[in-house]
């Protein structure tokens, strides 16, 4: 696993976005074709601004970009301002030249949940996630796979934990009431068998799952920490993150990411 520490959120954001557009480069280079894993919440906006950005510049295409969401709330329409495929179309989608046709989001809506989580996991596999993009919660949670899920979990209906509920409450006018309590969510072993998984850990709320990822051993109750046995992990934190970290875990990691 990789730890790369950077200053602030905008140049953590900046380098995740840069590598990301090389990975997309040289993939579609070799095979025509790259599929990506993308994550919705506040901590990837400085990512896709700066995709955004290196597309504008022409410095990467999403032509030939196959993307599957690591989550949609249940009983929230695909229109609906607090849904994710309204959030992903809103903030990146409808900037870049991405295909409709290659877009994936779990359908909310679904009548039949169980059915829909196990379709999508299987259109997964079928194409091979190239690059997971993630964020983690205060509580080390990735995607909405909440403390205590299990590590070899695939995509399925979970419950959302009340520490998520509060969080994203922001996104529903600050009303606990309106949140979803469940979510359709890609498993931890989905997210484990993407080629590379490049995880973004910002802010000083985050510093304690962020210890426990890095310094602790594989935990359930730190889903984050599973990154530990994945062969091309890299985490991506702002010195505010890694604010619990011990000093000979960041000499360390910070020597070798020069």
């Amino acid at each position: 696993m990789r730890l790369r520490i950077h200053s602030n959120y905008e140049e953590a954001s900046r380098w995740a976005a840069a590598y990301i557009a090389a990975k997309i480069n040289s993939v579609t280079s070799k095979k025509g074709t790259v599929t990506l894993g993308l994550p919705t919440g506040s901590t990837p906006l400085g990512v896709y601004s700066e995709l955004i950005a290196l597309y504008q510049a022409g410095k990467v295409s999403f032509e030939n970009v196959t993307t599957f969401n690591m989550d949609e709330y249940t009983g929230l329409a695909p229109d609906h301002p607090s849904s994710y495929h309204y959030f992903m179309w809103d903030t990146f989608f409808s900037h870049i030249n991405i295909d409709k046709k290659n877009v994936h989001i779990l359908d909310g809506m679904a009548k039949d949940a169980d059915a829909e989580c196990e379709a999508y996991e299987e259109a997964m596999a079928r194409c091979g996630v190239d690059l997971f993009l993630g964020g983690a919660g205060e509580d080390g949670h990735i995607a909405f796979n909440e403390p205590g899920s299990s590590l070899s979990s695939r995509t399925r209906v979970k419950t959302l934990a009340p520490g998520t509920l509060r969080a994203n409450s922001r996104f529903f006018g600050g009303d606990l009431r309106r949140v979803p309590k469940t979510a359709m969510t890609v498993g931890v072993a989905t997210i484990m068998d993407a080629r590379e998984v490049l995880i973004i850990v910002s802010g000083a709320n985050k510093a304690r799952a962020l210890r426990a990822a890095v310094e602790d051993g594989v935990n359930h109750l730190c889903p984050l920490s599973i990154l530990q046995m994945h062969r091309h992990g890299i985490i991506v934190c702002d010195e505010d993150a890694a604010g619990e970290l011990g000093v000979n875990t960041v000499n360390y990691f910070k020597s070798i990411e020069m």
